[in-house]
């Protein structure tokens, strides 16, 4: 394939990841006063010593200056009744003010990061590095604290640009 392949275009690509099935989660950080929110399907582990996850973020989001800024943020791993808080936090230029007034939430004990009530899992991480990626930033965290309902429900997945559930 070359660069003209008019398989490598950026629609194309933007539907075969698509077909990855990728749980969704809100990442938080909190900067000047302002709590930063934002939709993410890019959120996984990476390793288990030390406890490290990682996200990928557009580098033109709001989200993105202010983690590296503050330095540590938050992940709610969204269940299936939460597909509003997903679509809210994926609102391009939504007001910064009062995001979080839709959804309860907590202060995370270890960053003071807000973390959505009735969330599957919440995580609490510290940056550790980042790694520029063409229009996005890896940004890899040491996990500071996590926690993890007794009870949870379906998971909200995003599956070939639609919203669905699994148990």
């Amino acid at each position: 394939m070359t660069d003209s392949d008019p398989a490598l275009d950026p629609s194309l690509f933007r539907q075969a990841m698509g077909r990855l099935v990728q749980g969704v989660s809100v990442l938080t950080t909190r900067y000047e006063g302002h709590d930063h929110a934002m939709t993410a399907d890019t959120v996984t582990s990476v390793s288990l010593e030390p406890l490290l996850v990682l996200a990928c973020v557009e580098t033109e989001s709001r989200w993105h200056d202010a983690v590296l800024e503050c330095g540590v943020w938050g992940v709610s791993v969204l269940s299936a009744d939460q597909r509003a808080l997903s679509e809210w936090f994926a609102t391009r230029g939504r007001p910064l003010h009062g995001q979080l007034d839709r959804t309860p939430f907590h202060r995370g004990a270890r960053t003071g990061v807000a973390l959505l009530d009735g969330a599957m899992t919440h995580l609490e991480v510290r940056t550790t590095s980042t790694l520029e990626a063409g229009d996005h930033v890896i940004v890899v965290g040491e996990v500071l604290g996590l926690g993890l309902p007794d009870t949870v429900g379906p998971a909200l997945v995003h599956y070939r640009g639609r919203y669905g559930s699994i148990e």
